[in-house]
């Protein structure tokens, strides 16, 4: 099965916080965009709501349950007691844990397994309780893996944002490939499923699937942003489609 294609709205939320008006509408984006084949639709409200709001949540599981009850909604974050009470209240399908400060600009590293094994293990029992399909946001390191497993979550989400900056050097490029599809096969292994996702883009698609034939989902949101700039959404969201290979 060819790897799904969620799109992340942080971007459109972020443009459209830049004035005290209701556009672009990130609803409506993401209407465009499961209209014309994404998989999904992810968020990632942080706490100071600088561009997915609270608001956002809800009007998006309401647009999936009414008009796409096919499709998934997946919200990232740090798992304060806020953001855990927000995902119970809204149910996406998947929540994926980040380790992200408040102040971060963007997410830019994944967890600490090891270190945050005992935290993890409760929040991710909490969510799968609840319904909710737990990821785990991972860098390219095969030696934490196995601590993630014990978390008991089900899938990893490959930070693969070193992977996109190596956009104008083919070298660096197959070298960070090689440890993101290492680190893959460790998680298959243990029976976890494996999504992917930061700076991801049409080029760099191709490579990293044809190493992870199981990537499971990508999430993207910078890159298919700045596409649907010069190519508007619905194109680039099937031009994201081929690269996934739908």
């Amino acid at each position: 099965m060819a790897t799904q294609l969620s799109v992340n709205l942080n971007a459109i939320a972020q443009l459209r916080n830049r004035r005290d008006l209701p556009w672009p509408s990130v609803t409506g984006i993401g209407r465009i965009a499961l209209s014309n084949g994404a998989h999904g639709l992810t968020v990632h409200p942080r706490p100071d709501q600088r561009h997915t709001r609270f608001t956002d949540v809800a009007e998006l599981r309401a647009l999936i349950d009414e008009e796409f009850p096919n499709c998934e909604f997946n919200v990232e974050g740090y798992p304060t007691e806020d953001f855990l009470a927000l995902v119970e209240k809204n149910r996406p399908e998947q929540v994926t844990l980040v380790p992200d400060d408040p102040a971060q600009a963007t997410s830019d590293h994944g967890w600490d397994f090891r270190s945050h094994h005992n935290m993890l293990a409760p929040v991710v029992d909490r969510l799968k309780q609840a319904g909710m399909r737990v990821s785990l946001f991972a860098d390219a390191d095969a030696e934490q893996i196995k601590w993630a497993s014990e978390t008991g979550c089900d899938r990893i989400e490959l930070y693969t944002g070193p992977y996109g900056g190596t956009y104008d050097n083919p070298t660096a490029m197959r070298e960070e490939v090689e440890l993101l599809g290492a680190t893959a096969d460790a998680a298959l292994a243990m029976g976890m499923a494996v999504n992917a996702g930061h700076d991801l883009t049409v080029a760099n698609l191709p490579p990293l699937i044809e190493r992870i034939p199981e990537l499971a989902e990508v999430s993207i949101g910078h890159g298919l942003t700045a596409d649907a700039v010069e190519y508007g959404m619905a194109a680039t969201v099937k031009r994201f489609l081929a690269a996934c290979g739908s």
